[in-house]
């Protein structure tokens, strides 16, 4: 077991890439790395690092903030979610912590959006804490290192692997540890087309020997997808566009156009007979949901409409008003 730790620590000495959150122990920069590296890749994610790190250079600025400041921010990475809970939890610091980031898994693990894996990684990596951290790359290097064929979406499975990482984790380099494990898997032990001729523990690596590198890990179920019909209204002139403020869902608290849900693509009937100037129709997929969604150009709102929160920007104020990627896509896409 010490020689696993022992191995994959020496190759990540060698081989890690340079990122800024691995230079530092501030825990209040590992926690902004490890909310936005959350279904996120680095490379995608570093910008937005950089850009939060640039606008709020500590805890208490974010906290200070406004979410909608802090939304703007995020447009385009996704999962919301994230950057709601990022301000909730760093009012949440100010209020019960004093301002002063927790400096142990327990309190670290009683922030919003805040699980298991993200306060074990800011644990160690801040303060030294001997926990090892489970996520998607690190399932992965245990599983096929080896050769467990528990579910990794099933309790016992979760368990099995939560125990086997605080087994291997170097209780004297716990951070190295920790970086090392899901640096191999992110660059060596890939989900497809596994480097296992580079891997630093391929000499005990059971799924190799067994030849299950390609079953493993095990998931017991497949993700079911649901899909989402939206149907947007798109009112625009030389004084701007008509939006509506969402208040819950996926996007809540963002701003979209005017907006229809169904249960299929087809039009409305409410709209079936105004006149459309322009039709334009995408999808967009997200990790359980996939949205099929037309846009409807029209001269004016359909009266359907006249009661709603509706708000008319200025085409050169849109940049102040958060904005999910679909809309900003469609508006990259579309001439109005």
């Amino acid at each position: 077991m010490a020689d696993f730790s022992l191995q994959i620590r020496n190759w990540y000495r060698l081989n890690s890439r340079e990122l800024p959150w691995r230079k530092t122990k501030d825990p209040y920069k590992i926690w902004l790395s490890e909310i936005i590296l959350q279904q996120t890749k680095v490379d995608q994610g570093l910008a937005y690092y950089d850009r939060f790190i640039s606008s709020f250079p500590d805890l208490r600025m974010l906290a200070e903030a406004n979410e909608q400041d802090i939304l703007n921010l995020w447009q385009g990475l996704g999962y919301y979610s994230r950057a709601r809970n990022l301000y909730f939890a760093a009012n949440q610091i100010v209020n019960d912590f004093n301002g002063v980031f927790p400096d142990n898994y327990n309190d670290i693990l009683k922030l919003k959006g805040v699980g298991e894996y993200t306060a074990a990684a800011i644990s160690s990596f801040a303060f030294g804490e001997a926990r090892g951290v489970v996520d998607g790359n690190v399932y992965r290097v245990l599983s096929r290192v080896f050769d467990i064929d528990d579910p990794i979406d099933l309790s016992r499975g979760q368990k099995r692997f939560s125990a086997l990482a605080n087994e291997l984790i170097s209780k004297t380099s716990p951070a190295e540890h920790n970086q090392a494990i899901m640096e191999l898997g992110a660059m060596i032990c890939k989900p497809s087309r596994p480097k296992c001729e580079a891997c630093p523990v391929n000499n005990m690596c059971l799924a190799i020997a067994n030849k299950t590198i390609n079953e493993r890990p095990v998931k017991s179920k497949k993700l079911k997808i649901q899909d989402l019909f939206f149907h947007f209204i798109v009112v625009s002139d030389d004084n701007g566009l008509i939006l509506e403020k969402r208040h819950d869902g996926i996007w809540k608290n963002m701003f979209q156009f005017p907006l229809l849900e169904t249960k299929s693509m087809e039009l409305p009937s409410q709209l079936k007979k105004i006149y459309i100037e322009q039709e334009y129709r995408t999808k967009h997929n997200l990790s359980h949901r996939r949205i099929h969604a037309t846009f409807y150009k029209m001269s004016a709102l359909p009266k359907l409409f006249e009661r709603r929160e509706l708000i008319k920007i200025p085409h050169g104020e849109l940049e102040k008003y958060p904005l999910p990627r679909l809309i900003d896509r469609y508006l990259e896409d579309v001439d109005l």
